[in-house]
Order: C-alpha cells, then sequence, then structure tokens
C-alpha cells in the first residue's frame, strides 16, 4: 500500500527544466532514498512535497486523496538548509515550531524533555542556538522535525554535520521511526546509508529518473555474475579446473581462509560452478557478490551522461 505519489511533475526555472515528468510511489511503512547528483532535482522535488514551492505540471497524492494544505501537518520535514533563528533560545525556539505543527504547549513540553534527554542537549534549553555546533543544531533540529509524530518523515541529507558516533545514531532512530510505523523519505550522498537504511529507491538526474525500485532487486539486476568462494587446497588446482565459462580474477587470504573470485563467462547456475570447483578444492563458503549502490549510483550516471553527449 503506498502512502505517497507523484505523477508526472515538471518544475521549470527559467529556461532550465528542474524536474521532467518525474513519477514516484512511496509504501507505506518503508525507507525511501532520493538519490542524485548535485543538482540533480532533489531538494526540489522534496520542496514541492512540502508545498514550499508548486510544480508547474504534475499531481501529488497523499493517503490516496489529491495533496490539500491539510496534509502538511502529518508530514515533518528536515531540510539540508537549517532554518533555526540563531538568536533565540533553544527550548523557546524548539517549543514554538513543534507548537506550529498542531502540538498543545504542555504535550509538546513533555514530549521536547524526553528528547532533549535522549540526546543529551538539556543543558542546552536556555542558550542560543548560535551557541551550538553544527552537529548540535542538527539534532535539535531532527527532534524538532519528528516530535509530531508525523505519518511521512522527509529528510534532506540528515547526515551533514554529523560525526560517525551520532550518523549511526540518528540511522537508528530513523530505524526506530520505521518500526513505529513513521514513512520516511531522504536524500543523500551516502551510498553506505542507503544500503543500510533503504527499501525502495529512485535515481534522478539533470531532472529525469534514470532508475526506481527494490534496493536488492537494483543490486541483481546490475549484477557481474561475479562469485566469492572460500576454499582450502592448492590454488593452482583451481585455476586448472576453471574452463572457457569461468575466469579467475583474484585469490586473497582472509582470516586465515583463501577466497577466490571468480567470474562466469557464459549463461552457468550456481550449482554448475560450485561442482566444477569442488572437483579441485574442498568448498568453506559460496555467496555471488552483488555490486554495492555507489558502483551502481556512478554506472546509471555515467551512461546517463555519455548518452547525453551522443544526442
Amino acid at each position: 500500500m503506498e502512502i505517497f505519489r507523484t505523477e508526472n511533475i515538471v518544475k521549470r526555472f527559467s529556461n532550465h527544466v528542474a524536474l521532467n515528468k518525474i513519477s514516484v510511489s512511496v509504501p507505506q511503512g518503508s525507507i525511501y532514498g532520493l538519490l542524485g547528483p548535485n543538482g540533480a532535482g532533489k531538494t526540489t522535488l522534496l520542496r514541492i512535497i512540502n508545498q514550499i514551492t508548486a510544480p508547474d505540471e504534475g499531481e501529488i497524492f497523499f493517503n490516496g486523496h489529491r495533496f490539500s494544505n491539510d496534509d502538511i501537518f502529518h508530514i515533518g520535514y528536515l531540510p539540508e538548509e537549517r532554518g533555526l533563528y540563531k538568536k533565540m533560545k533553544v527550548g523557546e525556539q524548539a517549543l514554538y515550531l513543534v507548537q506550529l505543527k498542531g502540538l498543545q504547549k504542555k504535550e509538546a513540553l513533555r514530549r521536547l524533555k524526553l528528547w532533549f534527554e535522549k540526546f543529551e542537549i538539556s543543558s542546552w534549553w536556555n542558550r542560543k542556538v548560535e551557541e551550538l555546533s553544527k552537529g548540535m543544531q542538527q539534532k535539535l533540529q531532527f527532534v524538532i522535525t519528528i516530535l509530531h509524530k508525523p505519518e511521512l518523515l522527509i529528510f534532506d541529507e540528515p547526515f551533514s554535520g554529523f560525526d560517525p558516533i551520532n550518523a549511526d545514531m540518528l540511522k537508528n532512530e530513523i530505524l526506530a521511526l520505521k518500526k513505529e510505523g513513521a514513512t520516511i523519505i531522504f536524500s543523500t550522498h551516502d551510498m553506505g546509508s542507503v544500503e543500510e537504511l533503504c527499501d525502495h529507491i529512485t535515481l534522478i538526474d539533470n531532472g529525469y529518473k534514470l532508475l526506481e525500485g527494490e534496493i536488492t532487486s537494483i543490486r541483481k539486476q546490475y549484477r557481474s555474475n561475479i562469485y566469492q568462494v572460500g576454499f582450502s587446497g592448492d590454488p593452482d588446482k583451481i585455476k586448472q579446473a576453471l574452463n572457457g565459462r569461468y575466469e579467475l580474477i583474484d585469490i586473497r587470504t582472509e582470516e586465515g581462509s583463501q577466497i577466490a573470485r571468480i567470474q562466469t563467462l557464459k549463461p552457468s547456475t550456481d550449482n554448475e560452478l560450485l561442482a566444477t570447483i569442488i572437483q579441485a578444492a574442498q568448498v568453506e563458503s559460496f555467496k555471488e557478490e552483488l555490486p554495492g549502490m555507489h558502483d551502481i549510483f556512478i554506472r546509471v550516471v555515467g551512461d546517463a551522461k555519455k548518452l547525453n553527449n551522443q544526442q
């Protein structure tokens, strides 16, 4: 079941088309990654979803109906460019902003204090925002974004400004929010985070959608037919056993075990490859090496640029 959908969204700025017929469908309860190089159109799409700007063409649907002004209260948005008032006190500002999302003051205060304790920022309640580090401001705005428990959360580069420890903390909070029933869209350049968190992705570049789908399916779609085989025995016998259907890429030692990386050159089943290797060595482990999202990102964007240059 989908919670959110765009249909053929077009956005133009002067003579530049920022988004060209972009359609996405976000399943309820999922973490959906919006990927693309700088200037691809990701932030423009997120701003349209949040009604900060309007599309020139296309429609947006939320929970099965056309998006309305009231739906914005069911969305939490953490923009890449943070929007805190530097001279205001931390607690005062947080309380003001979450009340704008419909929370009563007493309940807002209760929730804020719980999150401030959790994120270890209680001592900053009466300090000015400008006194906080970038990471502390990021924590504050994350709390403000999620406090009214919206159905749909949108994070634009949420890990920007965080050290690895705090980035991991935020990833765990995002996973916890999903477990509680929230649907999350986030834009990031961190492909490692995409693999850790996302169920589905859409990749856009120069305003066009290049790729979309479920993460595991996409990785299988771009598989290179390379397998990692752990074995014990003589590496030379492995080389001799492989015929024109397979190529030995390399053999490495990992924690005392030998790992051969083998690529199939002609159609072959896993069992056929295993049968070939078993003739030469004792197999200890066997798995397909699927490409990571970083490699897929580089490949798809690179192919699109080559195609554009040829036209």
